[in-house]
This record gives C-alpha cells, sequence and structure tokens, in this order.
C-alpha cells in the first residue's frame, strides 16, 4: 500500500523556515505559486511536505530547526505510516551512552547498516527498560533513527529525545494529566528528607524526575513505577543515564493496584501522585491492609497514596510528597487525617504559591510524614510553613532598594532560593528541637497535636501560620506601613515620569516591513557571539566547588532583579562571564516579566545561568537594545519555541531586521524607555500591594485604627459671636 503523503501546518512551516507565523500567512497572500493546501480545513489547512520543502529550497530559505524540533516533526510525519515512537525510546540510552566520537560514526553508517546496528542496540538494552523488546526497524524508518540520534548527539544526554519522544507517545493515547515535577520542586522535595537514604521509591514516577533528584543526593537504590507505559521507560532511561551507579528497578502498573513492590520498604518515598481520581480502585482495596489509618473515602483517592507511602517505609522512614490544598482541609478526610495527625505521622505541611507545579492556578501543598516507630518518642506538634511572605518580603526588599536606587527589582515569577531557603530553614529548626521550636509570625508555626484534633482537622498552612502574627507592636506596624506607603508614593512619581515618554508616531498607512536575519546567520557574519552555558556532563559536578561568583537565571530577567542564583546552582566552572552591554534572553518562554534585558554594571562579573542564552553584539555593527528589544518581543520568541507544555528557546532562530546602525540606535533608546516604564510600573504595582496588605492586615488584626474624621467647624459659635 502506497504511503500518504506528509502533510504539515503553517506553524510547522513556520518552523522549519525559521520565520513566523505572520510570514507565512504572507508568503500565502503574495505569492502564487506557494503550495495550495492538501488536506485540512480551510481554518487549519495542511500543506504536502515535499512541495512546500520545494518551494522554499528555490527562494534560499534552509530549515533552522533545532534537532528536537526536528525529531518532532519527523516523527510526526511517520506517523501517518504507521508509528515507531515506542520502539526507540530504549535507543535513547543505547546512543546517550555511546561517545560523541561513536555517534558520529553512527550518523556516517549507510542506512542499511544503521537499521541493523539500531536493532542491535534495542535488543542489548530491552531488558534494563519495563516493557521493551527487540524490535524490528523497516527503510521507512531511517529518518526517524537519523533525527534521534542528531538529537541525542546536540545534548549529549538524551533528555531533549526522551521529552519529545514521551511528548509524542501521550499525544497519541487517551492518558492525560501526566505532568513533569519541575525540577527546582523536585530538589527541594529530595532536600526535605532528613539524612542520607539508600532506598527511595517512588510509586507514581512519571519522568522520574524526583527519583533523579534524590539519586543526585546520593540514593543508591531507586525503584519507581508508572501506570503509564511510556512514563515508566521514560523514567528508567532517564535514570539510567542520571545514575549510572545506582540500581535502578522500574515497573509498569498501578501501584494502588498492583503494587510490584508490595514486600519492600525503603527508607524514603517521594511522590507527586495524581489528583482528583475516583476510580482508584476504593471498592476492591476496601479491606487492604496498607489502610492503617482508615479507610481512605472514594473522592480521598490522596489519602489512598499518603497511605502506601507510609506503608512503604521502614520505622522512622520518611514520605516527601505534592499533594492538592483540599486534601488538607476536605470533610471527607477529615477522619483519615485525625487519625494521620493523632499518631504522629505528619510531621510538616508547607505551603507553596500558584505557579511552583501543574496545575498552575492552584497553590499545592509539600506534606512530610514519618512512619511512627514502635518504641520512638512522641511526636508532640506539627509544623506549618507558609514561605509565600517570606518569598514577598524579599522581592519586596528588592523592589524598595530598586526604587531608591533606580535599578531593577518587580516580582514576576517564583523565587525558588529563597521559597527553598525559608521552607528548608525551618524545616531543619523544627526536626532539631520540636519541643523548643520558635515559632517566625506570618512564616512558620509549629501547633500542638491536641489543639488540631477539632470537629475538621484543617491542615491547611495558611490557617495556622497567617493567624500567628499577634505579637508585632502596634507601633512597629504602624512605621512599617508608612514606611512602604512613602515608597508607593516615590514609585508613583518615577512611574509618571517614565510615562512621559511619546516620542513615537503611526509608521505610515501599512505596517512597515525589513529584511531580516536569524541571531544564528548573524553569528556566522561576526555581528555577535552567542553563548550559552554548557549542560552539566558526567565529570562536571567535580567542579562546582571552584564557582564563587553570582549567577544570572531566567527569573532575574523576568522579575527585572540582580543575578541572584547559587555558584551551586552551576555543575560547571565554565559558564560565560556576563559584561556589560550583553542581551540575555530567557530560555524558556512563558510566564510574566521580561523576556530579554541588557546587561549592565550590576550584572557585569555575574556568571550566565544554565537557562539563559546570551548575546554579545559587535557595537560597531549592532545597537544592544535594539538587539534586546527584537529578540525579546512575543511574537519572534512564539516563533522561535518548540515544546508543548515547556517552550524552550531556539535562540539561532531568533530573528533582528537588518537596519542602519544609527536607525538601530534610535529604535534602541525607544526600548530602552520602554523598558524602564515596564519596570517602573511592575514596581509600583508591587509597592501599591504591599501598601494595602499591611493596611488590611492592621485594620483587621487590631494592630491600626482609622484616624477620626476631622472636626467640623463650630458653625453655631461663630454666628453667636457675630
Amino acid at each position: 500500500m502506497p504511503q500518504p503523503s506528509a502533510q504539515v501546518t503553517a506553524a510547522e512551516i513556520s518552523r522549519i523556515a525559521g520565520v513566523t507565523r505572520a510570514t507565512v500567512s504572507n508568503w500565502r497572500r503574495r505569492h502564487d505559486d506557494f503550495p495550495a493546501p492538501s488536506g485540512g480545513t480551510e481554518s487549519s489547512p495542511l500543506y504536502g511536505l515535499v512541495e512546500v520543502q520545494a518551494w522554499l529550497g528555490a527562494r534560499g530559505h534552509v530549515t533552522t530547526a533545532d534537532p528536537a524540533e526536528e525529531l518532532r516533526t519527523t516523527l510526526r510525519l511517520h506517523q501517518q505510516g504507521g508509528g515507531v515512537t515506542g520502539s526507540l525510546l530504549p535507543l535513547v540510552l543505547a546512543a546517550a551512552q555511546c561517545t560523541p566520537e561513536e555517534r558520529t560514526a553512527l550518523a556516517g553508517l549507510s542506512d542499511p547498516s544503521l537499521i541493523v546496528r539500531a536493532e542491535g542496540a534495542s535488543a542489548d538494552v530491552a531488558d534494563l527498560v519495563p516493557g521493551a523488546a527487540a524490535v524490528r526497524f523497516a527503510g521507512q524508518d531511517i529518518d526517524a533513527l537519523r533525527a534521534l540520534l542528531r538529537c541525542v548527539d546536540a545534548d549529549g544526554t538524551g533528555e531533549a529525545a526522551l521529552a519529545v519522544l514521551a511528548e509524542r507517545e501521550l499525544e497519541d493515547s487517551s492518558v492525560g494529566g501526566t505532568y513533569r515535577t519541575p525540577a527546582p520542586l523536585a530538589d527541594l522535595m529530595a532536600r526535605l528528607v532528613p539524612g542520607p537514604c539508600a532506598r527511595v521509591l517512588d510509586p507514581a514516577c512519571g519522568s522520574g524526575s524526583l527519583l533523579a533528584a534524590v539519586a543526585r543526593r546520593g540514593a543508591g537504590a531507586l525503584y519507581g513505577q508508572d501506570t503509564v507505559p511510556v512514563q515508566a521507560q521514560r523514567s528508567a532511561v532517564s535514570l539510567l543515564l542520571a545514575a549510572p551507579d545506582a540500581d535502578i528497578t522500574v515497573h509498569v502498573g498501578d501501584s494502588l493496584r498492583s503494587d510490584a513492590f508490595a514486600d519492600l520498604t525503603v527508607d524514603a518515598v517521594l511522590c507527586n501522585p495524581p489528583y482528583g481520581d475516583r476510580d482508584w480502585g476504593h471498592d476492591e482495596l476496601a479491606y487492604d491492609a496498607r489502610w492503617a489509618y482508615g479507610v481512605p473515602p472514594r473522592a480521598e483517592s490522596e489519602l489512598a497514596w499518603v497511605q502506601h507511602s507510609l506503608a512503604h517505609l521502614v520505622p522512622g522512614g520518611h514520605a516527601v510528597m505534592l499533594l492538592p490544598p483540599a486534601t488538607a482541609s476536605r470533610a471527607s478526610g477529615r477522619r483519615v487525617r485525625m487519625d494521620l495527625v493523632r499518631s504522629g505521622a505528619v510531621r510538616a505541611v508547607i505551603a507553596l504559591p500558584p505557579g511552583a507545579a501543574t496545575p498552575f492556578h492552584v497553590g499545592l501543598q509539600i506534606w512530610v510524614l514519618q512512619r511512627p516507630e514502635p518504641a520512638g518518642p512522641e511526636r508532640k506538634s506539627v509544623l506549618f510553613v507558609d514561605p509565600t511572605e517570606a518569598a514577598d518580603a524579599g522581592d519586596r526588599s528588592a523592589a524598595s532598594a530598586a526604587t531608591a536606587t533606580g535599578t531593577r527589582g518587580a516580582r514576576s515569577a517564583l523565587d525558588w532560593p529563597v521559597l527553598a531557603e525559608a521552607a528548608l530553614g525551618q524545616w531543619s529548626a523544627f526536626t532539631e528541637a520540636p519541643d523548643t521550636f520558635t515559632d517566625e509570625p506570618g512564616t512558620a508555626r509549629a501547633v500542638p497535636v491536641v489543639d488540631l484534633l477539632d470537629d475538621v482537622v484543617d491542615l491547611t498552612p495558611a490557617r495556622h501560620v497567617r493567624a500567628s502574627r499577634t505579637d508585632i507592636a502596634p507601633a512597629d506596624l504602624a512605621r512599617e506601613a508608612e514606611e512602604v506607603r512613602r515608597r508607593l508614593v516615590a514609585g508613583a512619581a518615577s512611574l509618571g515620569k517614565a510615562a512621559r515618554y511619546t516620542d513615537w508616531s503611526a509608521a505610515g498607512p501599512t505596517l512597515r516591513e525589513w529584511r531580516t536575519a536569524t541571531a544564528a546567520d548573524l553569528a556566522r557574519g561576526g555581528a555577535l557571539t552567542l553563548l550559552r552555558t554548557a549542560p552539566e556532563s558526567r565529570d562536571s559536578a567535580a567542579d562546582a566547588s571552584t564557582v564563587t561568583l553570582p549567577v544570572l537565571t531566567g527569573p532575574d530577567i523576568a522579575r527585572g532583579a540582580a543575578p541572584s542564583g547559587a555558584p551551586g546552582s552551576l555543575r560547571t566552572d565554565s559558564a560565560p562571564v556576563i559584561a556589560p552591554g550583553d542581551v540575555v534572553v530567557r530560555a524558556i518562554a512563558g510566564g510574566n516579566g521580561a523576556m530579554a534585558r541588557v546587561a549592565d554594571e550590576a550584572d557585569a562579573g555575574a556568571l550566565l545561568g544554565p537557562q539563559v542564552h546570551l548575546f554579545r553584539p559587535d557595537p560597531a555593527r549592532l545597537d544592544p537594545w535594539f538587539l534586546a528589544g527584537f529578540l525579546g518581543s512575543a511574537e519572534n520568541i512564539a516563533a522561535a519555541s518548540t515544546g508543548s507544555t515547556i517552550l524552550h528557546v531556539s535562540p539561532g532562530r531568533l530573528r533582528v531586521p537588518l537596519l542602519p546602525l544609527e536607525e538601530q540606535r534610535r529604535y534602541g533608546d525607544a526600548f530602552r524607555r520602554v523598558h524602564t516604564l515596564r519596570a517602573e510600573a511592575a514596581r509600583a504595582t508591587e509597592l501599591a500591594d504591599e501598601t494595602a496588605r499591611l493596611l488590611a492586615g492592621g485594620l483587621t488584626g487590631g494592630g491600626l485604627i482609622p484616624s477620626p474624621p476631622p472636626a467640623a467647624p463650630d458653625r453655631t459659635a461663630g454666628a453667636e459671636s457675630a
């Protein structure tokens, strides 16, 4: 049977050609010879790939897609003739274990020879990947095999290829709700486990990010299970690459219904379980021995995962779990929560702000649990931590300093270092001396167990932490509110000054058009140098101790702050050093705040973070602010980004207009003014929120009282005297 013709969307054409979608639309309107749609609908047409490539080639356009995007497109087109995605997962392991020279040699093989080598490699690693088996490849698979090889060779770790393959496989299945735990959150959860842990289990391991985080902290035996086959396979491959010296066991299956580790006890459990699952096996598991704290109600699948995790711990072992806030307060789970608290199994509940993990609009919580020891000490209290105010305070402090000095400081992204420091600091102090722990008003409070065993057993941190702000003197609160109000007035004046910029006018009856070049082309021509921090290699972790300079991170760019990354966040000492005039661009698209900025003296000497691209322009050919303005534009970032849940910016695909230097400088001055306006507006908003928060909290908490209205003139007395 003949294979169907490969078809691509307008969005894929834009990525293949390295242009914006608007440019593709212009081509369709202006060029009569542009290929006609060969399928799809009027609103979403599809075009023949061969015809599109021929049309682009005739006009000198070459593909600028990065290897991950090339693999993604190749797989989508291949699926039109039969799937191969699942068969490629084991090959990522085999390819990543090769040296760069070996991968180069593989790329030079003929198609038949490469197919033979791929089949042999697949058979060699099949026993290491759950559910994998030896596979036969055909000639039609060669494009996918070569694209996979290029993708693995590009980063050397195989993680990008794993992400693309898992994304493709999940799209073709009916599975939903599979999300990767963000790396900073996974690291925080791993650090909440006290002491070294030899054996760690994740019963809903997903992509394996939690197990990878604890492996970096020395865990020697890693156990995982996931009900989605591609997730279990991805986790196994990722862990085998990230922790080659660890003992790794990953199984496919439903941990609640069919526990693959029924007889296993471990030192720690880390888990980000599925939420809101009513079909978790309530009826068939009603008499399960794991429910030592009560049978979880049908609507409380999260409490089933909690008890499953506790059942796998050795006495005294810890479980760290990411749970939705309803688990702490829902009425149906009250009895189970009561027994968990009464027994001392609940050690801490830590609130996270919205945006920490999917679902991003919900403030999730970290539960730290400990399996009771038969003759262990009595646990008299539970720690509640809400580091949100600590993070806000850090950003407010930065905003205040920025307002006073005229530099940066507006919050628009999670400050993970501040959040982690607040949570870990309180948890460390509590574990060292739980009976003498000193509460920190507004951030942390140790609540006696007896006070939690009421009619609702609400374990929401905000309920206990924010209610503890009773020891602040009214005079101190009034002074703090007045100081913030004064800063707000100064910030409003600065915003008004920035808003006076009016040096712009209409371009004419139609939009201005210009020739553009990609950043990759400009780099080849010597107009700029493109730098980034090299990914961590297997041997680079040993170099971390030599790093002593601050690190510029993506969140720093987003919120307009000075470099705040800890030196330990870099596992290499070869990161580029930032100089004034460099243009820095966030490598992950999305969220609020700026995508790009020009480095100034506050950034000079800092190291480039792992999720930041650096463009160093030749000042004789490119104006830095002109470059930053166009590189960071929303349309440019969208056209150069790849991925589904997480959008990675491909720096070489960003496009820049080709304008004379004098005209660049006019644009650069305008972009600089726009940047100042955005920064001043963000500062004013931050200060207004802080002023309103202090005043409202002071009035409702009894620390402030409204002043009486001024006395009205005594008109009667005046009349009598007259």
